[in-house]
């Protein structure tokens, strides 16, 4: 008799990992292997995409390394024509590939800039990757998806695409102030919109579209920041890097059957107060 953790195995399946070697890319392409999933770990770095891929098939499970480029129709067709060479299928797609202004100490200092002085050219080249990049990796998939009559596309959005920075956790006593920039909300908004045009576009096709919205994920940031980020939250602390693996593979498995047009918010309260 099958149980409800049958709703969560993959075997069989084939799934994409867009920012395959990133922080939460790493985490979500080994839980879909641990799940039984053929992995594609796809970055735009090749070579850390493999690595990431060789640490899962010396654990015992199917993946392996892609390099692509979201914002290259050519590079994402590509991505997904080695998916169905090496497994046949594509059953998800999550798209974790984004640019992510970070603040932890290996990148101190690098975001001064107001609203007022923010580059046009810095603005267009995170829509390309944050948002373009979405509509061609799900462009490209929804082909095979359509054949094979199945498939679930998870799109990484942010607690910042729900409710505006708070500027004043990014505050350091004697140093310049920094800013999580606008084109991260603006970014991360549009991922909510793509999401649910997907679902809808794809109404009685079988395939189904949901986000998942993330906490802020601990990586090494300084006492302070952590400090100011977790007074926020109702859990009073930052996410591990493992506690989104839940919801990814919920969205991407066959538990969420009947979920889409969703944004599943993982935020430790950050957006409840």
């Amino acid at each position: 008799m099958k149980t409800i953790l049958d709703k969560f195995r993959m075997d069989g399946q084939a799934a994409v990992v867009t920012g395959g070697a990133g922080l939460l890319g790493k985490e979500f392409s080994r839980t879909l292997a641990q799940a039984g999933a053929g992995v594609v770990v796809a970055d735009l770095n090749a070579e850390a995409a493999e690595a990431v891929a060789e640490e899962i098939r010396k654990d015992g499970f199917k993946a392996i390394g892609v390099g692509v480029n979201v914002t290259d129709p050519a590079s994402v067709q590509q991505m997904v024509v080695s998916t169905i060479k090496e497994y046949g299928r594509l059953d998800a797609l999550v798209c974790s590939a984004a640019m992510d202004p970070k603040f932890d100490p290996e990148h101190a200092g690098q975001n001064r800039n107001t609203f007022e002085d923010y580059p046009v050219e810095s603005f267009r080249q995170a829509l390309d990757v944050n948002l373009t990049g979405l509509f061609l990796c799900a462009q490209a998939a929804v082909i095979p998806m359509l054949k094979q009559d199945h498939g679930s596309i998870i799109n990484i959005c942010s607690t910042y695409g729900l409710a505006g920075p708070d500027q004043r956790i990014y505050i350091k006593p004697g140093q310049p102030q920094q800013y999580k920039p606008v084109y991260y909300s603006v970014t991360k908004s549009g991922v909510l919109g793509l999401t649910r045009y997907l679902a809808t576009y794809y109404a009685g096709k079988n395939i189904r579209a949901n986000a998942l919205t993330p906490g802020g994920i601990f990586n090494n940031h300084d006492d302070l920041f952590v400090q100011n980020y977790s007074a926020r939250t109702v859990l009073g602390r930052m996410a591990r890097k493992d506690e989104m693996n839940g919801a990814v593979l919920f969205l991407a498995s066959d538990a969420s059957s009947y979920m889409t047009g969703s944004n599943l918010v993982v935020d430790g309260g950050w957006t409840a107060w």
